[in-house]
């Protein structure tokens, strides 16, 4: 690689983590068969209770329920499992927000996965997008575990990050996190 004498970069970032096998940063798994299912990127994967779940899988079962249009779900330390699945959800034209509607979307993401992932949920009118439309998850995270936001220059709306920063906020009350 250009720039690193004897490629001590390359090897440390892809070759490390597993002796032998090269590491891309996806996380997969290997069903019954001997498929490989990629799942998503590893820093996507969200660790509740031991189980590994992608990010994207959880948005995936959010957004199958009709009343919902985008979701972007982060994962949030916890002392008790690891990690928590916070989840931030646009509705599409003639939904309300309820505390209704946020049991019918858990219940729906339990039945789509499992009673292992029951997450938080918090409706806002928009997601933090880069120009291209791509979700900006790391934002995300980085709003509710109060870091660092790092480089924003691609956001497309600012005032998305006001809705993510205030439901952030309503979340950590509502959880008595605040």
């Amino acid at each position: 690689m250009w720039g690193d004498p004897g490629n001590e970069r390359l090897k440390k970032t892809y070759f490390s983590k597993f002796a032998g096998l090269y590491y891309p940063g996806d996380y997969a798994m290997v069903d019954e068969d001997g498929y490989v299912w990629v799942l998503g990127r590893a820093d996507e994967t969200i660790k509740v209770a031991a189980h590994r779940i992608g990010a994207g899988e959880v948005e995936s079962a959010i957004t199958s329920y009709p009343a919902v249009a985008e979701a972007a779900v982060v994962g949030v330390p916890d002392p008790v499992k690891g990690e928590e699945v916070y989840a931030f959800v646009v509705l599409k034209q003639g939904y309300t927000p309820s505390e209704s509607l946020v049991k019918e979307i858990q219940n729906h993401v339990r039945q789509v996965m499992g009673p292992i992932v029951t997450p938080k949920i918090q409706f806002v009118n928009a997601l933090p997008k880069t120009r291209s439309g791509k979700v900006m998850r790391r934002v995300i995270k980085a709003v509710v575990s109060g870091s660092n936001i790092g480089d924003i220059s691609t956001l497309e709306d600012e005032a998305s990050m006001d809705e993510i920063k205030k439901a952030a906020e309503e979340l950590k009350k509502q959880l008595g996190k605040a």
